[in-house]
């Protein structure tokens, strides 16, 4: 039988607003039920950001305790992974939610173009972030928006950086950054397995490109990412109704694939976390 894929869902992020969707979830209330609906449509680990009540982005520890607790009661075994991503705070902001030890929270290990700014992830940054999550037992996603980012996570893997086996989400799509290449994608999944072979990876496109990334990455026997945070739209004349409609989409690809959706057991087991 074919190795269980992990769904990862990206619930509402940092700039998606209800003016592009009125289903992108807010509030904690709504990120929470949101969230439940998408784990239960088979979704294992919520990939998660926090808002304050004008929409904008925040690291806010409060929110994102409040989040946390709201997800452990009402989605209990999902893994929580929190988001240190650059557009909720500056420096080391972006890292104050990590004594909560989530699950896991996503981390980028360099820097490049996003499509109106540079993304900034500077070493003494991603040095300090990197030992936050050691200390509280936190499991990194690498987000790889390079090929770069692929051989600095496995170097400071081998420095004892980072908590291992390590866990890389190659995201592609992104203007300014690496697009949406299948070339370049069977690429990336070949040099993460040459240079660490134990390791797990995850594939994530953003827009148009989500769908594309959700078919590759089964196909290969990977896991994936899907959610509002990256794609408001099943197709460009139609909104996603959800989170939960995105999740179910993706179920579909992997029964076309014949892989099996992974159970936030099994998805634990994989990845080296303790039971939920």
């Amino acid at each position: 039988m074919s190795s269980p894929c992990i769904i990862c869902v990206a619930i509402t992020g940092s700039l998606p607003r209800k003016e592009n969707n009125p289903a992108v979830p807010i509030t904690i209330e709504e990120q929470v039920e949101s969230t439940q609906a998408a784990f239960e449509a088979g979704a294992s680990i919520a990939h998660c950001h926090v808002r304050n009540d004008d929409q904008t982005p925040t690291s806010d520890p409060e929110k994102f305790a409040r989040l946390l607790e709201g997800l452990k009661k009402h989605c209990p075994g999902m893994i929580v992974q929190l988001s240190t991503g650059g557009r909720s705070g500056a420096g080391e902001e972006r890292g104050g939610m990590l004594p909560l030890k989530p699950d896991m929270a996503s981390l980028s290990v360099g820097s490049n173009n996003f499509p109106n700014r540079v993304y900034e992830n500077p070493p003494q940054l991603v040095d300090w972030l990197a030992e936050e999550m050691l200390k509280y037992d936190i499991k990194p996603e690498i987000e790889a928006f390079d090929l770069s980012h692929i051989h600095q996570a496995v170097n400071l893997s081998k420095q004892g950086k980072l908590k291992a086996p390590l866990y890389v989400q190659f995201v592609m799509g992104v203007k300014n950054a690496m697009p949406a290449d299948k070339p370049t994608f069977d690429f990336y999944v070949e040099t993460l397995k040459r240079l660490a072979p134990d390791a797990q990876w995850c594939g994530a496109g953003i827009g148009p490109s989500q769908v594309l990334l959700n078919e590759w990455s089964i196909a290969a026997g990977g896991h994936t990412r899907t959610g509002l945070e990256d794609n408001v739209r099943l197709d460009r004349d139609t909104l996603a109704p959800s989170n939960a409609a995105l999740v179910e989409r993706t179920v579909a690809l992997c029964e076309k694939y014949e892989r099996p959706v992974a159970t936030w057991q099994q998805a634990r087991e994989i990845l080296g976390l303790k039971a939920g």
